[in-house]
């Protein structure tokens, strides 16, 4: 009986590994000091650095045993790299980078840091990389002198860890929480995902996985991310959303006809809708148009003078924040998108002209040599950062690519225009979906909404880009718009643009005749109200 038992824990925690999730915490071990800070991996063993105790320890990864410790060279140890041989240190307080024997603690080389506030470091076969936490900074500098070859800025404001994983860097952040990777060749944030403690410190990898210390916690996690799971949801929150399209006639003559067609949203990742949609009043017809969206179709006749139509949809759901993380490197070629997927999703439309010359010749300018779809989208998100920015005066709202790329400002639908027509003028599949978002408080108002788009990366499916969330300094901040959704959106539209129901638009499409002059005034509102318990601002009691 013990042996079947022990058998089925073994297999429970093989099955509980192999369905771990990028940002899955495997392992917990306990620090073996107060405030640890720099770490690393030499292949068999974790290394730890501790700025209470001043000691450096070599700590085995299995059980967290310390194996060996030493005193560190100065007086506030930071970051930790191994490079196949030695330990590489460096020190806060003394401002110094050192090349230790990890036999005796020794310090065989002593450079100066080149940075005034040098956290943590890495080292990536040669050359060797220093975080400053100050001026958040990535700096790559000379193994022989500690001079800087290069340098870039770090993903976001407070950069605690970094390590290197043979191609790409792994960054920390304590004011973000979160875990970004970084192309060393010129600081692109590629991806990232939320730390598990509060205070993510130094970083190592080894075997595949990343290892992270947290400050506050004391505690060294092995993190999975090369699952091929790369979805997860945070931020749950129980709303229900009444949207409304409101057409008036103020006369003098009579609409003789009037169709208004609303897409109905669905259940997807970072919503559940918790019953069916309920419409006021009940539609004519539930039409499935060309890219497969349902939308509801009412039609009125003869609304003389004054009158008033308030066609409307509601749902009850739960919304989420979803993340899907991308490391390039796991992300197919073009040649493994279903044919379907690419034929569908590659076509023409009036806002993208995907062969007007100034859109293919800007296209290939982007992209390169680049053939992995996940490159290519996010070398033109990039571009659209830098070189568009959202406004909509003078001129602009929903006009075609090479109008606004020419142009240089933007509303959230031209920027998704002309994510769409980069991408599909390279073979790329892409779509919009468009939403209505909860703004500021749970109970809202919501007149403006937001589009953006999403990209099919095999084997993983659509992933969103929202390229107008591009449009910003901090690398980490501008990579959230790819491949994150933050929890105030209920998506109403998946489209590829240019139905005869909704045209290249997301929410809601109308057309009207009439008899006579009439003066028309519509209107497109969504309003957010949470459900479940009610909030108050109680205070504690005293006892």
């Amino acid at each position: 009986m013990r042996k079947i038992f022990l058998g089925i824990l073994a297999l429970s925690l093989l099955s509980a590994l192999s369905w771990a999730k990028v940002g899955d915490v495997l392992k917990t071990l306990e620090t073996p000091g107060p405030c640890p800070t720099g770490l690393t991996f030499d292949g068999k063993n974790l290394w730890l650095a501790d700025i209470f105790t001043d000691k450096i320890y070599k700590i085995n990864p299995e059980d967290g045993k310390v194996l060996k410790s030493f005193d560190s060279p100065g007086h506030h140890p930071e970051g930790l790299a191994w490079d196949g041989e030695y330990l590489w240190h460096i020190d806060s307080g003394e401002k110094s980078m050192y090349r230790l024997d990890p036999e005796t603690g020794r310090a065989l080389t002593i450079l100066e840091s080149n940075s005034g506030n040098p956290r943590d470091l890495a080292w990536d076969g040669e050359y060797v990389w220093i975080i400053d936490h100050m001026q958040d900074i990535l700096l790559k500098v000379s193994a022989e002198d500690g001079m800087m070859v290069q340098y870039f800025p770090s993903p976001a404001l407070e950069p605690a860890g970094l390590t290197f994983d043979g191609k790409y860097l792994w960054v920390t952040d304590r004011g973000e929480d979160r875990i970004y990777l970084v192309n060393p060749a010129d600081g692109l944030c590629l991806s990232s995902f939320r730390s598990y403690g509060p205070f993510a410190y130094g970083l190592a990898w080894g075997d595949n996985v990343l290892w992270n210390v947290d400050y506050e916690n004391d505690e060294i996690y092995k993190v999975e991310v090369f699952s091929d799971d790369i979805f997860t949801r945070w931020d749950e929150r129980q709303m229900s959303l009444q949207f409304i399209k409101e057409f008036r006639n103020y006369g003098p003559g009579v609409v003789s006809t009037l169709d208004i067609y609303l897409p109905m949203p669905e259940s997807r990742d970072n919503q559940i809708l918790l019953e069916p949609v309920q419409f006021d009043p009940e539609p004519d017809e539930v039409i499935l148009d060309s890219w497969g969206q349902k939308i509801a179709h009412f039609h009125f006749k003869d609304l003389k003078s004054y009158a008033v139509v308030k066609p409307c949809w509601k749902v009850k759901a739960k919304i989420y924040a979803v993340e899907y993380f991308i490391y390039p490197d796991k992300v197919g070629s073009l040649d493994d998108i279903p044919k379907d997927i690419k034929k569908k999703y590659t076509q023409d439309g009036d806002k993208y002209q995907i062969n007007d010359p100034f859109i293919q010749d800007l296209a290939r300018k982007i992209a390169g040599n680049q053939t992995n779809p996940y490159w290519i989208a996010l070398r033109i998100y990039d571009y659209l950062g830098k070189n568009l920015s959202y406004n909509l005066k003078p001129l602009g709202g929903w006009n075609p690519a090479p109008t606004v790329l020419k142009r240089g400002t933007a509303s959230c639908s031209e920027y998704s225009y002309s994510m769409i027509a980069l991408c599909r003028a390279l073979g790329v599949p892409i779509r919009y979906v468009g939403a209505v978002s909860r703004r500021g408080d749970d109970a809202s108002f919501d007149d403006v909404f937001h589009r953006w788009t999403e990209v099919y990366l095999p084997p993983y499916g659509w992933i969103p880009f929202d390229s107008n969330k591009g449009d910003t300094d901090l690398p980490g901040r501008k990579v959230l718009g790819i491949g994150n959704v933050a929890a105030r959106y209920i998506i109403t539209t998946e489209n590829g643009g240019g139905d005869k129901y909704l045209w290249f638009g997301y929410n809601y499409g109308f057309h009207w005749t009439s008899l006579g002059q009439c003066r028309i005034h519509e209107e497109s509102y969504g309003m957010w109200t949470p459900f479940g318990k009610k909030k108050y601002n109680i205070p504690l009691k005293d006892k």
